[in-house]
């Protein structure tokens, strides 16, 4: 065969494979368009910062954009902006390759949400489940009074006693309450062992930390504060009785392999590995947030299992509170069924923002439908007047989250896979309409 033939019948070959090349990786423009709008959107997020001040919920980018934001663009400007962006994002040629289309679906999704949240600080009022689809790219099923009621039912035979459920339930859970002066040694120890079990599974930047406070006067139990550089400051609520179950909870939601983890991933795979800007900053009001919340929740489930979680408290954590160890099984068999009432607060949340119902109306639901005492309901109530539909991203996104990874292979039963698909959920771009 002649070197002329060779090339010949090479040629169309070549061409196939160029052509292959071409549509599974991103031309240099095509980089440089994402990176312009990726940083616009970050500048953007940064000036919303500026009218709701709840907004930037973390930011680690170049100090200077913050500093250039410092003078107020419009709310009209910001909305006409946002826009724009999602205009020039809709002509550039999708890509082929998965990350590079999540990250331009991420894009899309988080500056329509920016839109929407203008509107309502221009004074736009949503239905709850308007809101939560504008917002976080999700409507969380509604349910019946006799559907919590159910629930109450079966908790009824094991709490018995004089008085109502919700005080005989109070009085009950007033034994499993983690002493002040040993809250911060039980916490220490549920996020050691949080961490050891997160570290197994999955490998996280060497100089990851994070610190500890204790605070009063929020309407939340627990916050994860992202600095960059993989650190966390993690605020604790002391306003109210701290259960005892609360300490892994919050260790593993705040911390390992909840938000600590989920944003410490982001940071070092797409900001730092990939250079996407646009991840520097989490605006608070946004489909991100479900996918933040329903990781961090189930991130709770991930960590230990029940069998493990139980054995583990029994061993550790209520002997470190001072706590009867042998009614563990009792306070649990009674908890598993409280859990189950996480929907009540949604159900709350969409009445009071339609109209239907008061403040104090809201509070008497949660009392009833989801057993909390009068100062804690009043809290949550405060909670849903500050932060509106954002309750859907706690229990909905925790539900959409456990699909997801169920559906993909991860179950109880196959743990490694279900760390495997929940380490690639919180290091990607996903968002809610990616794991329906």
């Amino acid at each position: 065969m002649t070197y002329a033939l060779l090339v010949f019948l090479l040629l169309p070959l070549l061409a196939a494979l160029t052509a292959q090349a071409a549509t599974a990786s991103p031309t240099p423009a095509t980089v440089t368009n994402f990176s312009r709008i990726a940083e616009a959107y970050v500048k953007l997020v940064l000036a919303m910062g500026q009218h709701d001040p709840d907004y930037v919920d973390a930011y680690y980018g170049p100090p200077e954009w913050k500093k250039q934001t410092q003078a107020n663009r419009s709310l009209d400007a910001i909305a006409l902006e946002a826009a724009r962006l999602r205009d020039q994002l809709a002509k550039i040629s999708k890509p082929t390759d998965e990350m590079e289309r999540l990250r331009s679906a991420y894009l899309t999704k988080q500056l329509s949400a920016l839109e929407a949240r203008v509107h309502m600080l221009k004074g736009e009022r949503l239905k709850f489940d308007e809101e939560s689809q504008a917002l976080y790219d999700a409507v969380a099923p509604g349910f019946p009074e006799t559907h919590f009621q159910e629930i109450l039912d079966k908790l009824e035979p094991k709490l018995p006693g004089e008085g109502s459920l919700l005080q005989r339930y109070e009085n009950w859970r007033g034994a499993f309450v983690i002493p002040k002066d040993k809250l911060d040694k039980v916490f220490q120890l549920a996020i050691k062992a949080c961490r050891e079990r997160t570290l197994a599974h999955i490998k996280l930047p060497l100089n990851e930390n994070f610190s500890v406070e204790y605070v009063t006067n929020r309407p939340w139990g627990g916050y994860n504060w992202y600095k960059g550089n993989y650190r966390s400051v993690i605020q604790v609520n002391t306003d109210l009785p701290v259960y005892v179950d609360r300490a892994i909870d919050l260790a593993a939601h705040e911390g390992y392999p909840g938000h600590h983890v989920y944003n410490a991933l982001l940071e070092k795979n797409l900001v730092r590995n990939r250079g996407w800007i646009e991840f520097s900053v989490y605006p608070l009001f946004s489909p991100q947030s479900l996918i933040a919340e329903g990781t961090a929740n189930f991130g709770r489930e991930i960590v230990f299992t029940k069998p493990e979680r139980l054995a583990f408290e029994k061993e550790v954590i209520w002997p470190a509170a001072g706590l009867d160890a042998s009614r563990a099984e009792e306070f649990y068999a009674v908890q598993d069924l409280v859990k189950k009432l996480s929907y009540p607060t949604n159900e709350a949340a969409r009445r009071y923002l339609n109209g239907e119902i008061n403040a104090d109306a809201a509070a008497t639901w949660l009392q009833k439908y989801a057993l909390m005492d009068e100062k804690r309901a009043k809290q949550a109530t405060k909670f849903i007047e500050k932060y509106r539909s954002y309750v859907i991203n706690y229990n909905l996104g925790e539900d959409m989250v456990r699909n997801y990874i169920e559906k993909r292979g991860g179950t109880e039963q196959q743990p490694d896979k279900r760390w495997r698909e929940f380490e690639q959920l919180v290091a990607s771009p996903r968002l809610p309409g990616d794991i329906r």
